[in-house]
């Protein structure tokens, strides 16, 4: 018998037994890309921890976005045409105003036609781009630790993901995030004849650092060796501190060609939940994406598309950026005290609105009593959970942030995220003081 008569014997078999709650197979697509596992997500949701514990795990604000912002929402909603279908491209208004407020940065004249797509978030963004350019078995070169979306989004669609990790060395007395190193020998070798693509992510989550110069000119030459495109996933521009530079991938001498760069509203304006992003890239590569992003979505939000244009359009003359990034260096800061009052060591981060803390030092009883979905992974899931429960805050461990064979190198960090008003950071750094128990 077939197995696709296999699965239908089966199936009719335990539908004559009275068991209906599996008869029809879904995809095996599915199985790839962690898609069915329990997500550190749903682990460390706050459903599952105690009710009074400061979440620095997810990644998202409690605070609003700029009322400006907000108002021209509220605008858009009382009108009439941001309230129905918008070109797939992306709304006029704001695909104008990423070309006004973005030619600077990427030293060129952009075309509102044909190298600006409006995408449901970066992540629809990113997705688009694979369906539109990954082959059955194409190869996408991943950075470890990597944004856990880009795993399923590159399996979904035929794509192999190939993993190069960055390597911390964390033997200074105060790390920073430039001691996340690439090796670039090992970077070659993960490039094989199957090789479509590579995602560069800075400034990097969950590392925080932001890649030098140097490191993405080396970047750009091995992808024009092996003919690759890049996915310059810079959604955290807007946050780049202590005077860093941050390179735009597609401004390197020939790299504009064959890079399309993810930027997002949710990220620049603390409004996570819009789902507003933006690809901006060359013609060949905006266009058959476009055709994808059509069919997956057909359009984005309307009327939040007229506000993200609204703040792009008023954040120069409002001095909203640099207001935005000193407001997050003090939080950052707030942070950094607190490990520091305990001793702890951390990745300095450059960029982002995260922190990895060394957690190696961090003694829990092995008896302690850790949920199933905790046993067995590793030694920083139970870690972030002790910590979660016995000190109240919680945090995210890095180890998700790979594939099997190197989950090790992230098993010593726990992510915080100081997206967060300066009163609940803290709080949360009061409490972290009662780590210094549990320290060895």
């Amino acid at each position: 018998m077939s197995s696709l008569g296999g699965n239908l014997a089966h199936f009719s078999k335990g539908a004559l037994n009275g068991d209906r709650s599996n008869l029809i197979p879904f995809s095996s697509r599915l199985r790839g890309g962690r898609a069915l596992a329990q997500d550190v997500w749903s682990i460390y949701n706050a459903a599952n921890l105690p009710a009074d514990c400061i979440n620095l795990g997810q990644g998202y604000m409690n605070f609003s976005p700029p009322k400006w912002v907000t108002d021209a929402a509220d605008e858009a909603l009382r009108s009439l045409l941001p309230n129905h279908y918008s070109h797939p491209k992306g709304r006029i208004r704001l695909r104008n105003a990423i070309k006004n407020f973005y030619e600077k940065s990427f030293n060129r004249v952009l075309d509102v036609e044909t190298e600006i797509l409006v995408t449901s978030g970066a992540n629809q963004g990113q997705y688009s781009v694979f369906t539109a350019f990954l082959e059955q078995g194409d190869e996408v070169i991943m950075f470890e630790p990597f944004f856990d979306q880009y795993l399923p989004s590159v399996t979904f669609n035929g794509g192999t993901p190939v993993y190069v990790p960055l390597h911390p060395q964390t033997d200074a007395v105060t790390p920073n995030n430039s001691n996340w190193t690439i090796d670039f020998d090992e970077l070659r070798r993960a490039i094989t004849p199957k090789a479509k693509m590579i995602i560069i992510n800075t400034p990097h989550n969950p590392v925080g650092k932001v890649f030098t110069r140097e490191e993405l000119e080396k970047i750009a030459a091995l992808a024009e060796e092996f003919n690759l495109l890049v996915m310059a996933d810079e959604v955290y521009d807007c946050l780049v501190f202590d005077g860093k530079e941050h390179v735009r991938f597609a401004t390197l001498p020939g790299m504009w060609d064959r890079t399309v760069t993810v930027l997002s509203a949710g990220k620049a304006f603390a409004a996570t939940g819009w789902r507003v992003g933006w690809l901006i890239g060359p013609p060949s590569i905006i266009f058959p994406t476009l055709a994808a992003c059509t069919r997956i979505v057909f359009c984005s939000n309307s009327p939040l598309q007229e506000a993200a244009a609204a703040g792009l359009e008023q954040a120069a003359e409002r001095g909203f950026f640099e207001n935005q990034l000193k407001e997050y260096q003090e939080r950052r800061n707030i942070l950094l005290s607190a490990f520091d009052k305990l001793g702890m060591k951390y990745s300095h981060p450059e960029g982002s609105y995260f922190v990895l803390l060394d957690i190696s030092r961090v003694n829990f009883p092995e008896d302690y009593p850790f949920p199933e979905p905790v046993q067995g992974r590793g030694r920083d899931f139970k870690a972030c959970w002790f910590i979660a429960l016995e000190i109240g805050v919680s945090s995210i461990p890095v180890s998700e942030f790979y594939c099997e064979e190197h989950c090790t190198i992230g098993e010593n960090f726990a992510r915080f995220a100081f997206c967060k008003d300066v009163e609940t950071l803290r709080q949360a750094g009061e409490r972290l003081q009662r780590l210094a128990e549990y320290l060895v």
